[in-house]
């Protein structure tokens, strides 16, 4: 059945989505080549997927699929926009990497980099990033 959607909930009462047009491969598949991109440690991924079990996200990691909590759906579409509005910004790679890792006196870092407001663990700072990137856009 194209297009169905079973909606699972697991165990900490968190519904997660399946359907034959699911999201969740494309959505692992960019944050994986984002993360090496980044060179992200795994404690770093994790912590931006929103700290999925250690054995959930090397499950994500070896096939690259899987159900996706919405949550974590909102978060990879944070962080690819992240990365697509630093492109565009920076079209040197290198630029656009080292700007995640330096210290921002923009008010919406206060002093710490990009990456480090991401890893505060809450979605609402991937937003902010992406916000922030956006409005610099025009």
């Amino acid at each position: 059945m194209t297009g169905a959607t079973e909606r699972i909930e697991d165990a900490r009462g968190v519904y997660l989505t399946r359907s034959g047009s699911s999201l969740a491969g494309p959505a692992l598949r960019g944050f994986f080549s984002l993360a090496a991109r980044w060179k992200l440690r795994v404690a770093e991924q994790r912590k931006l997927l929103g700290d999925p079990p250690e054995s959930t996200f090397y499950k994500w990691k070896r096939e690259r699929d899987g159900a996706l909590a919405r949550d974590t759906l909102e978060r990879i579409s944070y962080l690819l926009g992240i990365f697509k509005a630093l492109a565009i910004l920076f079209p040197q790679p290198d630029r656009a990497d080292a700007w995640l890792r330096r210290p921002n006196s923009a008010p919406a870092f206060g002093g710490k980099s990009a990456l480090e407001r991401m890893l505060s663990g809450n979605v609402a700072d991937l937003y902010v990033v992406r916000q922030y990137l956006d409005a610099q856009r025009g």
